[in-house]
């Protein structure tokens, strides 16, 4: 859906006083902002992210509508509230009320939940939660906001974690999952295997690192090397090595590069490393392999 607004566009529909926000952080598949509102009637577009809302300050009685009836409670400190990404909503309150938003990509979601679940996901929703008291949800969004806050070392690998702490809390009580109708628990689908030879090759002249391949099929590092593996026949790391040693072949058979450009280009550490992996693979040094191309007849 073309037609999903951001967090960032969120004031535009629900105005209110900013008092502490991640926008300058440099975090991954989390947000975090904490507003002050005060009364309001307000219908809120469909969003690119699941949003939950923690309660911090006020009371008040919340009105929200979507897909149904109108739900009507009480929301105080303490309580949560949950918005499914993707689904447009009305709600009004009368009262001013301090509230944390914790947004969670889709991406973010989706690759815990096959980490967690071990299967291929389609699909999460949140359930229509306007109330909620879960301390682990609402401890887990003040510790968000508190690293918002204060910009700690190790921040952004810190909220990291927390923040898969709160999708498995999610994932328990509060969704429902679509999984992909076949089910194979040791592989990796053709669309997923291809996916990650597409990444690697586009990127075999920089690093590429274990959990960057895992994104690219939205698993965790370890479930991803178990199915690569039992899918490829070897290790992910040994399969870049075979692949950044095919296309420092291709380029050794020509005089354009030198030996230590060949190895930059082909992400090898440096000229020594490439050196090892072809003694290792091939036997024969990348100097004597050029050698024996160019003598080759044709």
């Amino acid at each position: 859906m073309n037609d999903l607004i951001s967090s960032e566009e969120l004031p535009k529909w629900v105005p209110g006083h900013l008092f502490v926000s991640s926008d300058e952080h440099n975090w991954k598949g989390v947000k975090c902002r904490g507003f002050r509102y005060q009364g309001l009637d307000v219908e809120i577009p469909p969003m690119r992210d699941f949003m939950v809302v923690s309660y911090r300050q006020g009371a008040t009685r919340m009105d929200r509508k979507f897909d149904g009836p109108w739900n009507s409670t009480r929301c105080a400190p303490g309580d949560v509230s949950l918005l499914t990404r993707s689904q447009q909503s009305h709600w009004t309150w009368p009262d001013p009320i301090d509230v944390l938003h914790v947004y969670l990509s889709e991406q973010m979601v989706s690759r815990v939940a096959n980490e967690v679940m071990d299967r291929s996901v389609t699909d999460v929703r949140l359930h229509d939660v306007l109330r909620t008291t879960n301390p682990t949800i609402s401890t887990l969004v003040d510790a968000i906001a508190r690293e918002a806050e204060q910009q700690s070392i190790g921040g952004a690998l810190y909220v990291e974690a927390l923040s898969i702490q709160l999708v498995v809390c999610l994932l328990r009580d509060y969704t429902s999952v679509t999984f992909h109708q076949k089910v194979d628990r040791g592989r990796l689908s053709p669309a997923q295997l291809r996916r990650v030879f597409d990444y690697i090759d586009a990127n075999l002249d920089g690093s590429i690192s274990l959990e960057a391949m895992a994104a690219e099929v939205n698993m965790g590092a370890w479930n991803f090397s178990q199915r690569f593996r039992a899918t490829a026949e070897q290790t992910p790391h040994a399969f870049v090595i075979d692949r950044r040693i095919r296309q420092a072949c291709q380029l050794l058979k020509t005089d354009s590069l030198a030996i230590k450009q060949v190895a930059s280009v082909c992400g090898f550490s440096d000229q020594a490393h490439m050196s090892k992996c072809f003694r290792a693979k091939l036997n024969i040094t990348p100097a004597a392999f050029r050698r024996s191309a160019s003598s080759t007849p044709g």
